[in-house]
């Protein structure tokens, strides 16, 4: 996609990838680690650790082939390949599709399976039938304007047996004061946020059989205050988010403690299979 998309600009508008790299190049000359990179590409709501325990779902054995929807600048891709997994990145931003293949060429994975990047359109995704023997969502169905579609061609790209699994935002019992910006909309047009009881309902419409639903709202708000509280630290890290977001991350980072701690969020993982 190109910036005339609007939601690619929300993600793109404050994006240094120049400058990111160069940062990258100066600090970390013989490559980054995943760990070095995840201030910057674990844009989502409990970092490492929480693509760990997603990727966690699954077996790289019998799950080969994954499809990351939504998958920013690579940080959960990168975490699957270094287990075994042949991933696939889908995003409709496609300067983050760009940086993620140039930070991937700089991390030394040698023995990981190889990755693959694509920019695109979830509701319409440009993949065969039965393709892949996994699906993953980490905080990108929140942005999707059409839930159904996007769960129908995850539905349709997936092997039969094969897993979706989701470590997403959905909204909470509060979200009338949700407050803007935060990391995924900078206002309500781009978020499209569900409820759980919606998000599991259209799954099983969807021809999904839900085998796993975790509430990890109280983990995640406890993860969201220590990473506030970095942030506020005076000293210049070498990587954080406001290489994204530019400094309008100070005001996100803040919003998202208030809006899980006030209930106007949640965040769930919800494992099913076809």
């Amino acid at each position: 996609m190109t910036s005339s998309n609007p939601l690619a600009d929300h993600y793109q508008r404050a994006l240094r990838a120049d400058e990111v790299l160069a940062q990258i190049d100066a600090h970390y000359p013989d490559g980054p680690t995943l760990h070095q990179l995840a201030p910057l590409d674990q844009l989502h709501i409990g970092g490492v650790a929480a693509s760990a325990r997603l990727l966690e779902r699954l077996d790289p054995t019998t799950h080969v082939n994954v499809l990351d929807v939504g998958a920013g600048l690579g940080g959960l891709m990168r975490q699957g390949a270094a287990l075994g997994f042949q991933m696939t990145g889908l995003d409709i931003t496609h300067g983050f599709s760009v940086l993620n293949r140039a930070l991937c060429s700089r991390v030394n994975q040698p023995d990981a399976p190889p990755l693959a990047w694509v920019t695109g359109d979830a509701g319409a995704l440009p993949f065969a039938d039965n393709s892949f023997d996994a699906v993953l969502f980490q905080h990108s169905l929140l942005n999707m304007p059409d839930a159904t579609r996007v769960i129908a061609q995850s539905r349709r790209v997936l092997r039969p047996g094969g897993q979706l699994v989701m470590h997403e935002v959905v909204s909470g019992p509060n979200v009338a004061h949700l407050r803007y910006p935060v990391p995924w909309a900078g206002a309500s047009e781009h978020s499209h946020l569900l409820t759980l009881a919606e998000l599991t309902q259209l799954l099983e419409n969807g021809g999904f059989q839900l085998e796993h639903v975790d509430d990890w709202s109280e983990m995640a708000l406890a993860w969201r205050q220590r990473q506030r509280q970095k942030e506020q630290t005076p000293r210049q890290a070498v990587l954080s988010p406001q290489w994204v977001f530019g400094e309008r991350f100070l005001t996100m980072g803040k919003n998202l403690v208030d809006n899980l701690a006030q209930g106007a969020i949640k965040v769930v993982e919800i494992q099913a299979s076809c």
